[in-house]
This record gives structure tokens, sequence and C-alpha cells, in this order.
């Protein structure tokens, strides 16, 4: 009779469950409101600047003024009103600062008590206004204010509540950015694709080719990384990855990788291109443009950086696609690749053939991509016309494989596998609403909205002054890639930041351009990481990659790139880039 072990067993850790990226958004949300309560709220006033873009014309842009921080701090009505006051009988200075006189005498005669920030935005007496009059004196100093949101609520009742970050999330922004137009392009370009994949024609295409290319896997991959690369840093390439990406997983799965070197060789790229361009005009001209360096200059230095470190990135990741394709099993996605190696394996089992009708499918959607990529580098065409576009790939690819009869498809399998594709990203669009609610909770990007992370920005500047000029070049590229954790528009990085980060620099014996330098190398290759990244949890949503199984993989990609970034920081301040 044998005797009951006492010995408890141990517990197999590899066998943890690894949190849903719901759960840790909403992790991340909630240290974000716990920060607010620490940080004080701040802000800027802003300027409308002029800025030469590539092309020679003349844009406009907003961008703080980074002498003008200020904490957030109630008003001083009594100073305020005695200087309204004066104001009011001062007619040719009404007239400049475009304020009725008539209603400033009203507000005035409705007392001291009564007067508010809001009513005198109003009256054009906003708060930007008042402080470049009056200074400082305008507010009760003694005690810095928080913006912190409640708990619960809504812009209509008790104001924002960070526990509605979801709906707040999906719909902020508008049809041109995060987040309603990317959730939006992300359901139409899921249900186009659902089309598509309903005829069969990219499976077939996908055996055919495979069937006829054996050995030159190790050719392909590098040279989609390269074209993806130029992609990033021509036009700065970011949502129009996702629709590749839903052709290139099954493509790069069925050569015998997975999903993370297919979302490698694509967004991935893009964006290591984003980071080493030398002519975006998303980056590198509007930071260049802001800090008051001629657009487009250095070109030269950033061209060969973008060559050397598109090669080297291409080189890590073929190291890490052969080690996948050796042993599959040893890939963190191996599991949920299934789905489309399934997919692949019914294919190959039917043998079916690679008909006419699959043929035009194909063609037509390369057609359509050509379609897009001219739209986008000449005519300027973005997320709602892309979106148009790839509708139209879908309604086409459809009507095709009606005719040519393709898996029997009738009028109403073409709605129904629509519908199914906006199904299967749906969860998707929901992440990308989640992600920007981080953003909502830390207050905004408006640097002329009190905010703590203006504080946060302004604490970080001030913490740089006085350090050795590599040193402070070092730590400009590591506060850069910091802030894309939270902030991932690379031209709304560029008006909060450089405005800061120029003069920051002549402080430092640094020159601008290894300033704009550290932004867009910082702001290009996190991009590629952190979970706010509407374009990111959009490709990985096409690629069922759960966040947290990516960034395992894509934290070492990090570390690599960060060397490099930082060696080339170096180099500049070495060979004194101007």
């Amino acid at each position: 009779m044998s005797k009951k072990s006492n010995t408890t067993p141990k517990r197999d850790l590899t066998k943890i469950k690894t949190p849903h990226t719901y759960a840790i958004i909403f992790g991340v949300v909630i240290a974000c409101w716990l920060l607010t309560f620490l940080i004080p709220a701040g802000k800027f006033s802003v300027n409308e600047i002029e800025i030469e873009g590539a092309d020679g014309q003349t844009t406009t842009r907003t961008v703080l003024d980074k002498e003008s921080f200020r904490y957030s701090y109630a008003m001083n009505k009594e100073f305020v009103f005695d200087q309204l006051e004066e104001l009011v009988t001062d007619t040719s200075a009404l007239a400049e600062l475009n304020v009725d006189q008539e209603a400033l005498e009203a507000t005035l005669a409705a007392g001291e008590q009564t007067l508010s920030q809001e009513a005198l935005d109003e009256l054009s007496l906003t708060d930007d206004t008042l402080y470049n009059l009056y200074g400082e004196k305008i507010y009760h100093t003694d005690k810095k204010l928080h913006k912190t949101a409640n708990l619960w609520g809504t812009d209509d009742f008790g104001g924002f509540g960070f526990l509605n970050y979801i709906f707040e999330g999906l719909t902020s922004g508008d049809k041109y950015g995060s987040a309603v137009g990317i959730v939006a392009l992300i359901l139409v370009v899921g249900g186009s694709f659902g089309i598509i994949m309903a005829t069969g024609a990219i499976d077939a295409g996908i055996y055919a080719f495979i069937s006829k290319t054996r050995g030159l896997e190790r050719l392909a991959l590098p040279v989609i990384f390269f074209m993806f690369s130029l992609g990033g840093a021509t036009f700065g390439m970011a949502e129009e990855v996702i629709p590749f990406a839903m052709i290139m997983v099954p493509f790069v799965i069925a050569l015998g990788y997975d999903s993370i070197v297919a979302i490698t060789v694509t967004y991935v790229a893009s964006q290591i291109g984003n980071a080493a361009s030398w002519m975006s005009p998303f980056s590198v001209a509007v930071a260049q443009g802001i800090a008051g360096v001629p657009v487009l200059s250095g070109a030269t230095f950033r061209l060969t950086m973008w060559v050397v470190i598109t090669t080297l990135s291409a080189g890590y990741m073929m190291v890490y696609a052969e080690r996948i394709r050796k042993k599959p099993v040893l890939s963190t996605t191996h599991e949920s690749d299934q789905y489309f190696r399934d997919r692949i394996a019914t294919t190959t089992e039917e043998q079916k053939p690679f008909t006419l009708g699959h043929k035009l499918i194909l063609l037509e959607m390369l057609a359509v991509l050509i379609w897009i990529i001219w739209g986008v580098t000449s005519k300027g065409y973005y997320i709602p016309e892309i979106a148009s576009q790839f509708f139209v790939m879908g309604l086409v690819a459809g009507i095709i494989a009606v005719v040519f009869k393709l898996n029997d498809m009738g009028i109403n399998d073409i709605a129904s596998s629509f519908q199914t594709g906006v199904a299967d990203l749906a969860g998707t669009a929901i992440v990308v609403g989640m992600a920007k609610g981080i953003l909502l909770v830390l207050g905004g990007a408006d640097a002329n909205v009190a905010s703590a992370l203006n504080t946060i920005l302004y604490s970080i500047g001030n913490l740089l002054t006085g350090v050795p000029s590599v040193i402070g070049a070092w730590f400009m590229y590591i506060f850069q890639s910091l802030f894309n954790l939270v902030v991932t528009s690379n031209s709304g990085q560029a008006a909060l930041t450089m405005p800061i980060m120029a003069p920051l620099a002549d402080i430092l014996g640094v020159s601008r351009q290894v300033a704009v330098l550290a932004y867009q190398l910082g702001a290009g290759f996190v991009d590629a990481f952190t979970p706010v990244s509407a374009s990111l949890i959009g490709v990985l949503g096409v690629a069922r990659i759960d966040w947290t199984k990516w960034a395992k993989f894509q934290i070492k990609m990090q570390g690599f790139l960060f060397v490099l970034g930082t060696a080339f920081i170096v180099i500049a301040i070495l060979i004194g880039l101007q």
C-alpha cells in the first residue's frame, strides 16, 4: 500500500495565462487615472506658425509656446474684475482684442462673484489672452489644481468619467484619424476582406505560388521588408498597412513562418522606415518646420541611416524567422496561427485549381492597391478614401465570384461574408477606442487644455537642462520614445514636443537637427510596440495576435532598435550634424 505524498505539487509557471489585451488596457487606464491625483494639471499657450512643406507649399500649424507653461490655478476674481473694469473703458484695446464693449459691461454688471472663465471665453477674453495681458496675477497661485476624471460620468452628466473611456475613446477624433476614422477603416476593410476570403482566391493564389517557388522564401521576406520600409519613409505608411497585412499573414504562414513575421515584415518595417525617414511629410518635415530647421535638410545622413537600419532590422527579422521555420512550436503565436494553417491545409488537400476567376480577383486586388498607393502619394488620399477604395475591392471581387461561381457564391453570400468580416474585426475596433481612452484619462493631448500630460512634458524638458550634450541628446531620444507610448500621432508629437526640445537643444549645445533626429527615432520605433497605437492594434487584430504575445517578441526587437537609434544619435553628435 503506497503512502500518500504530503508534498504540494509545484506550480507550472509556463501555464499561467497572460492577461487579455482588454484587461491590460483597463489596468493602464486605472494607473493613468491614479497618476492624475499625483500630478497637477498644466497648460501652454499656443501660437499659429507657418511651415513650408516638402512640396514648397506653406501650411499653418498650431504649436505650444514653451515659455508660457503654467499650472492650473483658480481664477483670482478680484484682480481680474478690477482689470476688466479698466479695460472696458479702453475702446482701442477692446477693438484690438475683438471684445464687444456692451457684452463686457453686462458681464461686469452682474458682479465679481459671477465672473467665470467660461463666461469670459464667450467674450474672446480667453485664459491665454488674460495671461498675456496680466501674467500669473490672474490666478490664485497658492494651490495647484488637478484635472482628474470622475469615476463615472459624461460630458452632459457630471463630466467625463474614466469608466466611460471605451465610448469616449471610440467617439473621439473624426473620420480623418483616431479613433473614429481608424475604427471605421478597420470595419470596412474587414468586411471587404471577408468577401475576398470567401471567394477562395487568396487561398488558391497562395497555394499556386508556394508550389512553384519552393526555396525562394529567404529572398522574398527581405525584399518585402524593404518595400514597406520605403513606404514608411516616403509617405508615413501606417494605417495603410492594415489591409496589406490581411494578405501577407496567410502568405507568410504558408511559407513556413508565423504571423509575427508577417506583421514584422509589413507594419514594423513601415515604422522603421518612418523612424529613419529622410522625407516623410508627417514627421521629419513637420518637426524640422517647427524647430526652424530647413525642411528636408540632413537628407544624406538620414538616407544612409535608413539603409543601414532597414538592412540590420531585416537581418534581425530573418534570424527569428528562420528559427521559427525550423521549429514552428517555438512561436508564441503557434496556437492562434492554426486558424490560418487550417485554411491553407484545406486548400492543399482539395487541390483547388487556380482558375480564371481567382486570377481576375487577384489582378483586381493588385489594381486597387496600385490605385491606393497612387492616391496616397499623388492626391493625398487618406482614411476616408482608402476605406472607400477597399470597399470597391471587396464588392468587385464578390461580383467576379458570383459570375464565375467561385465556391458557389451568390448575392446573399456577398452580404453575409461582408458581415462575417466585419464581425471578425469588431474586437479590434473596440481595442482602438480603448487605447484612445488612455490619452483621454490623462487629460488629452491638447497643449492649450490643462492636463497631467502637459505637466509631464514640461517637467521632462526642465530635467534635461544642464546635462552634457551627448547625454542630453540621448535623453531627448529616451524621452521621445517614452512620450510615444502615449501620443502616437507623429505630427501631434512634433507639435507638442519640438517647441520645447528645439530651444533645449540650443541650451545643451546640440544642433536642432539632432533634436529632430531624436524625435523621429523615438516617434517611429515605439509605434511598433505601444498598445495605444491604433494602427498596431489594427494589424494585430487581422493577424489574430494578442498584444501580450506580440510584446514578448517586440520588446527584444525594441531593445535592438534602441541600440541602433542610440548609435546614430551619437554619430550625429560626433560629426556635428547640422
